[in-house]
């Protein structure tokens, strides 16, 4: 006699649901889109990974006439960094999956998916917010003519794809620019993941998780947005991106049951690490709140 019963176990497959919140969290990221993932790390021993990154190469010279600029030597500098488990559970009863409103069992991929981006995503921008190339734009609000002064600080020889984000608090400010363009301006179908529009040749992504922090000795506070150089050249492998995150092991969905009150719990983690992997390619810019 075949098997007609539905059982929870038909309802949570740990294996389903792997594959499920896998594909919802690049749905939730804000920053990791814009990083290179790098998945070499996985089935090799050791939580700890010695990471090569470029060293910025200083500011600007000022070069009286007739005079020869200093040539600088281009350095490598190494890091470590440690692999880490981001991680978080759900508890379902048997009532909740057979008779609770909606979906629980599809919430639950949404909600574990959301909490794994979420983390990443903080762990990317707080990467960002190490860099050394900074600009002071602490004198006014963001504005045309303050990331232009900040975009300057990369020393680009040619135009490249770039990327500010902003604190939603500072989206008016930029649509009321001038020079602000909005996506709904753009030719078709060339707006990426998340971008609202662009300013002085960068594309704008905003995001809560960029931080408000006080400078100077009169304690200003302002934003600190990162504004990242993307990759020109996606097929060069030799070309190091500005922020990368290596995987250990992707997201991995596991389930125990708690026969005596009916439960079944849902767990799901992903081991990774994000590092700044190339100093030149990021300038911090301050604007005020």
């Amino acid at each position: 006699m075949a098997d007609t019963y539905t059982k929870i176990a038909d309802l949570i497959d740990p294996e389903v649901m792997g594959d499920m919140v896998s594909a919802r969290i690049p749905k939730k990221l804000r920053v990791a889109p814009f990083a290179k993932v790098d998945d070499t790390l996985a089935g090799v021993p050791g939580d700890t990974i010695t990471v090569p990154a470029y060293a910025y190469i200083g500011d600007a010279d000022i070069v009286a006439e007739g005079e020869a600029v200093t040539i600088e030597k281009m350095t490598t500098s190494t890091r470590k960094a440690t692999v880490k488990k981001a991680m978080k559970g759900i508890g379902l009863t048997d009532e909740a999956v057979l008779s609770g409103y909606g979906n629980p069992v599809g919430e639950a991929n949404t909600q574990l998916a959301m909490a794994i981006a979420a983390k990443i995503d903080n762990d990317c921008m707080d990467v960002l917010q190490t860099a050394t190339l900074t600009y002071d734009g602490s004198a006014g609000v963001i504005s045309y003519a303050g990331v232009v002064d900040a975009v300057d600080a990369l020393q680009e020889e040619q135009a490249t794809e770039k990327v500010i984000f902003v604190h939603p608090k500072q989206v008016t400010q930029l649509r009321k620019d001038a020079e602000f363009t909005s996506t709904d301006k753009y030719p078709a179908n060339v707006r990426m993941s998340c971008e609202i529009g662009s300013i002085a040749g960068c594309r704008v992504v905003p995001s809560k998780k960029v931080p408000l922090v006080e400078v100077g000795s009169g304690k200003t506070k302002c934003y600190a947005c990162p504004i990242i150089k993307l990759e020109a050249d996606h097929d060069n492998e030799d070309e190091v991106p500005a922020l990368t995150i290596y995987r250990k092991r992707a997201v991995n969905v596991e389930t125990e049951r708690k026969p005596k009150i009916r439960t079944t719990e849902i767990t799901a983690d992903e081991f990774y690490v994000a590092v700044l992997s190339n100093e030149a390619k990021v300038v911090l810019a301050k604007f005020k709140a």
